[in-house]
């Protein structure tokens, strides 16, 4: 079987050969980058046409290099580096990109009439990581999603393709779930680095300390907390089912796709009893196949049999 990101240079029309080739390298580069990563994203990707899978793996390669500016301990000055990745998005938007990552989503840019402030948003959520490390209330926290996540997924539905202005809503409950999913699973992670994402004012209200949880203690009480958060994130998801219109269920494949994936994520971390400070538990590839295989099926099933 091909590689799912790979692509002929024949599948670029209307460029010259030499510019072809150059862009091939460019995107197969953006499809190594969400291969590697073993993104929930790339599962869901394999539900595309190639053209889209190109575009949404040059969308996630590009946030994927400027989320990793924040979590790499190696880079001296990630403010300095941001602000470069701040001015290589105008470039991209100015027809002027200068790195290969940012070729392949300039070439989509007009394709797809993306719009540059998601993506500005984006970096705005990561310069709240390099400045910040506690969020005081829910509210904080969902302003940071939203930049993070909700971002994104305004980003990916102008890929997609839709036809109901409600595929906002859907972008933006989704992208919600799909990070207060994140948080949930990774607070070990983000605890080694010094970061606690869940709101402080929860923590009072289950009695839990930020110590316990950057040493990693597990608690009954630390359990109603994450249960309390995992309440939340299943509202999100709700509300992302709700807003998604008939006439859009085929174009949003791949999105539904994730939203199997990281629903599932989160039922596996509450039948774990919440034990996420000793362990990182994710879903295997084939199970995240087989999610995907039930959100392409559903895609073809009317909505009262979804």
């Amino acid at each position: 079987m091909r590689f799912v990101g790979a692509f002929r240079t024949e599948e670029i029309i209307g460029r010259p050969a030499a510019d072809a080739a150059a862009l091939a390298r460019d995107y197969a580069r953006c499809a190594e980058v969400t291969r590697r990563s073993s993104s929930n994203f790339y599962y869901a990707f394999m539900l595309l046409p190639v053209a889209r899978r190109r575009a949404l793996n040059a969308v996630y390669a590009f946030c994927r290099f400027v989320d990793d500016i924040a979590d790499d301990e190696s880079i001296g000055e990630p403010a300095v580096l941001l602000t470069r990745w701040r001015e290589e998005l105008r470039n991209v938007f100015a027809g002027a990109p200068t790195r290969p990552v940012s070729r392949a989503l300039a070439d989509n840019v007009a394709r797809y009439n993306l719009s540059r402030r998601p993506f500005e948003e984006v970096i705005d959520g990561v310069e709240m990581d390099l400045t910040r490390r506690r969020y005081e209330t829910f509210g904080q926290l969902v302003l940071y999603c939203r930049r993070v996540a909700s971002a994104v997924g305004l980003i990916c539905i102008e890929i997609f393709g839709y036809t109901n202005p409600s595929a906002r809503t859907y972008a933006e409950q989704l992208g919600l779930a799909f990070q207060m999913t994140n948080i949930l699973r990774d607070v070990r992670e983000d605890a080694a680095r010094g970061r606690i994402y869940l709101p402080l004012e929860d923590l009072r209200r289950f009695a839990v300390g930020e110590d316990e949880i950057l040493r990693g203690e597990y608690s009954s009480r630390f359990h109603a907390l994450m249960e309390f958060e995992a309440d939340r994130a299943r509202e999100f998801y709700r509300a992302a089912a709700r807003a998604l219109a008939r006439e859009d269920r085929a174009s949003m494949i791949a999105a539904e796709g994730m939203r199997l994936i990281y629903s599932a994520l989160l039922d596996q971390i509450a039948r774990a009893d919440y034990r996420v400070l000793d362990r990182r538990l994710s879903l295997s590839a084939p199970r995240k196949l087989y999610l995907v295989g039930r959100a392409w099926a559903g895609a073809r099933l009317p909505r009262a049999a979804g």
